[in-house]
């Protein structure tokens, strides 16, 4: 005879508390249920109040998957050196381990799921402006709503101690499921006004720029990615639901993203992924090489058709494309690469793309993948390590989280990352937008310039900036 829904939530958490007894530890407990389709972004905006600072948002650019994540019954940190993609794993895999799950229990991105993300470069310190970011930060949310295919599950996670009351658990879930499906009603979102807009150290950075461009032509530095800064300033605190609803209207080809950590939001529209998970199949995106979209579609055409010819472009394109190939070689039975890259248009601009796939061998983990291909080279350079020192000391950006690693993996194996491009960093009722360009021997500051400022467009426009030509 089946049970019902609160009865296997209560024997499930029994089991859950007892498993704490016997290991005299906090054991994970989690009930997964389908319920009725929600708007995921309504979910979000119902927990702004309560969940402040705690707050997680992921959709991919097919909308196979959505995800929001509310509060936080456990942060998983690790320290900032080389072994914290193994450290966050190793945590992670004891959790799960030990983990009691009930309800609907195989479908993925539900059920316990671990949401966040590393910085750029571990060795660079955080100073104000990532410090609630710190070098890695995961947690696992109190209350999560996936959207896998078209139908919806909410996923309730708690952490069990020895001494917990089952009957104490279940009268918290459901006075906090009841609030959170009241707040559903309107998201409240309101628009806001720009009061400033100034570019960071323009002529430093182009300086930088000549200085790396000198550098590749007399070394055997290839190439280098810079980025640069531009901060907004606004009437009131910026509403991260608000950017995120503009994000979703105007990026849909995109991965849409937000990452709550004290009072700071980091949010974007990256159209990048690093690495995707789904059984043994991994999938990598190489993109590289961006072009302005065109005013009307006959001028479109010819600027993709320019982008797909220039040398430049299709060089750099071409060493992400073999940095992945030989990532995926070292963990993959098998891995298949297209002859040539296509174009990828989004709203704003243009890019060169290839997609690589492979079939990963038996044991290999998404946090393995996530190590071996960060950074690519359409994020750090070539040579990788040097690239990277290099970036560390010219660059004069607190990258933090931007152009790292973020995403999710989910108790089956399953998990998706992209990389942290096409993004800002709000702090109240102020933005860091951050974009970079590959510099390489025949680059020049103004044109690097002039392409950063249209990578800067997707964020400008959904915070409601002056967007550059």
């Amino acid at each position: 005879m089946a049970i019902s829904e609160e009865t296997e939530q209560f024997q499930g958490l029994a089991s859950a508390i007892q498993k704490a007894k016997d290991l005299n530890d906090q054991v994970l407990f989690s009930h997964i249920k389908k319920i009725k389709s929600n708007n995921p972004l309504s979910f979000y905006q119902a927990g702004r109040e309560r969940y402040a600072g705690e707050r997680f948002f992921w959709e991919d650019p097919a909308k196979e998957i959505t995800i929001t994540g509310l509060g936080n019954v456990k942060k998983l940190k690790a320290a900032s050196n080389a072994e914290r993609y193994r450290e966050v794993e190793k945590s992670w895999i004891k959790l799960q381990n030990d983990a009691v799950k009930t309800g609907v229990t195989d479908v993925e991105a539900t059920g316990p799921l671990l949401f966040g993300g590393f910085s750029f470069d571990y060795e660079t310190d955080s100073t104000l402006l990532w410090n609630q970011f710190g070098d890695n930060l995961f947690y696992i949310p109190a209350f999560m709503l996936s959207i896998v295919g078209k139908q919806a599950y909410l996923t309730t996670n708690l952490l069990c101690s020895p001494d917990d009351s089952e009957k104490l658990f279940i009268d918290m879930i459901n006075e906090r499921e009841a609030f959170l499906f009241e707040s559903l009603d309107g998201n409240g979102l309101v628009a806001n006004s720009l009061v400033m807009q100034r570019e960071v150290e323009p002529e430093e950075w182009k300086r930088t720029v000549a200085e790396a461009v000198q550098e590749i032509k007399t070394t055997d530095l290839d190439k280098i990615v810079l980025a640069r800064e531009l901060r907004l300033g606004f009437e009131r605190s910026i509403d991260s639901g608000k950017v995120l609803e503009q994000l979703i209207a105007e990026q849909p080809l995109s991965y849409i993203f937000s990452l709550e950590a004290g009072g700071d939001c980091f949010v974007g529209a990256t159209p990048e992924r690093l690495i995707k998970k789904q059984g043994n199949e991994v999938f990598s995106t190489c993109l590289a090489g961006s072009m302005r979209r065109g005013k009307d579609e006959q001028e479109d055409v010819c600027l993709g058709e320019e982008l797909l010819h220039d040398q430049k472009n299709l060089q750099e394109h071409q060493y992400v494309v073999s940095m992945i190939s030989n990532a995926f070689d070292s963990v993959c039975e098998k891995v298949m690469v297209p002859a040539g890259p296509t174009l990828m248009k989004n709203r704003h601009i243009q890019h060169l793309y290839t997609p690589v796939r492979g079939i990963s061998k038996e044991g290999v983990t998404i946090f393995e993948y996530v190590e071996n291909l960060h950074p690519t080279p359409a994020m750090g350079g070539l040579p990788k390590e040097k690239a990277v020192v290099r970036i560390r000391e010219l660059e004069g950006l607190e990258r933090g989280f931007y152009a790292g690693p973020l995403g999710w993996v989910d108790t089956y194996g399953n998990g998706e990352f992209a990389v942290g491009i096409r993004s800002a960093l709000i702090q109240n009722n102020e933005a860091s937008l951050f974009a970079g360009c590959g510099v390489v021997e025949d680059s020049t500051p103004e044109s690097e310039f002039r392409e950063t400022g249209i990578k800067f467009n997707p964020m400008l426009s959904a915070l409601g900036g002056n967007l550059n030509e």
